[in-house]
């Protein structure tokens, strides 16, 4: 039954993430950067975390970026890559986040802060290596990670909102 049940929430959290990495891939959001998103898809993974582990987290992730790359039509194209590696290496630096977060060391915004960071980063280090193009690295990089902490904030805060709510929803917590 709690198998059951614990499957139940994690589909429901990949649907929602899955409906938040497309949505946010169709709508043009107004960025001076371009490529540039919020990560709402990242404050699913991130409440996976909290309420179900690294395992889920990852589980999320991956699985959302593999069902967005076929539902947008980039399966396996350059795209998929730079989503799959994003949320990828997100998922793993939110793991050490979430350690230190457990310890009462930083907060959720932070660990929210370190994964756009680091989806950041891995996103335009593939795109480097894939086109050939290191100055991406010393060029837009850093507009990225300036943008990164704006939006980390964003997504760590509807985390932090959203954790307390789900609490009184989900009951194997």
């Amino acid at each position: 039954m709690l198998r059951t049940k614990k499957m139940t929430q994690l589909a429901i959290l990949v649907a929602f993430a899955l409906v938040m990495h497309t949505v946010e891939a169709l709508l043009p959001v107004p960025m001076l950067v371009p490529g540039a998103k919020l990560g709402l898809a990242n404050v699913i993974t991130l409440l996976a975390f909290v309420i179900f582990g690294f395992a889920a987290a990852m589980y999320i992730a991956v699985i959302r970026s593999l069902l967005g790359g076929i539902f947008l039509g980039n399966f396996p194209g350059f795209g998929f890559y730079l989503s799959f590696s994003g949320a990828v290496i997100s998922t793993l630096v939110m793991a050490l986040g979430i350690a230190l977060w457990k310890r009462g060391k930083i907060s959720l915004v932070a660990v929210s802060i370190m994964g756009a960071v680091a989806h950041n980063t891995a996103q335009v280090t593939v795109a480097s290596l894939v086109i050939g193009n290191f100055n991406l690295l010393k060029i837009y990089l850093p507009l990225l990670l300036l943008l990164a902490i704006p939006t980390g904030f964003f997504t760590g805060l509807v985390v932090v909102y959203t954790q307390k709510a789900l609490r009184k929803v989900l009951t194997d917590i």
